[in-house]
């Protein structure tokens, strides 16, 4: 049986020494295998391809058989790490707590016990309140970049 923690030992013996790192694994009960990396100048292609290739050349696949995908923790992929909250300092996020709040706003802050944000609020048409909420990473279930098409 292909374990989590021996593909977590491949993988990051492959990205050892560069700035990519694991952001999800998961395995499914049919041997699917879904790898998922960022780094802090971006995945390319090649970066997913070679790290395929060097899980592919460490597992054996007349003992088990396997699918497996690795791909980049695009901006449909929630965030998980400290390393990537602070790849996105600047940018939008909206936040889901474990208590059940939705918050949405600039990623101000982030180190390893949570992030700061900060939040703008209408107080009418043309007044608008900033506001600073600091969350503990604990009290994160989910965060994403808000993506946006819309001219600064």
């Amino acid at each position: 049986m292909i374990t989590e923690k021996q593909l977590t030992g491949l993988i990051e013996e492959h990205l050892q020494g560069s700035d990519k790192f694991l952001t999800d694994l998961t395995i499914k009960p049919s041997n699917r295998i879904m790898v998922f990396i960022d780094g802090d100048h971006g995945v390319s292609i090649e970066d997913c391809r070679k790290l395929s290739r060097h899980i592919e050349q460490n597992l054996d696949r007349d003992t088990e058989d396997f699918e497996l995908m690795v791909s980049s923790a695009g901006a449909d992929r929630p965030l998980r790490l400290p390393r990537q909250y602070q790849k996105h300092l600047g940018k939008v996020i909206e936040v889901a707590t474990v208590d059940g709040r939705h918050l949405e706003g600039t990623l101000m802050q982030a180190d390893d016990k949570g992030i700061k944000i900060e939040q703008e609020i209408k107080k009418s048409k043309k007044e608008i309140e900033k506001k600073e909420v600091v969350i503990n990473y604990n009290e994160i279930k989910s965060a994403k970049v808000i993506i946006s098409f819309k001219k600064p």
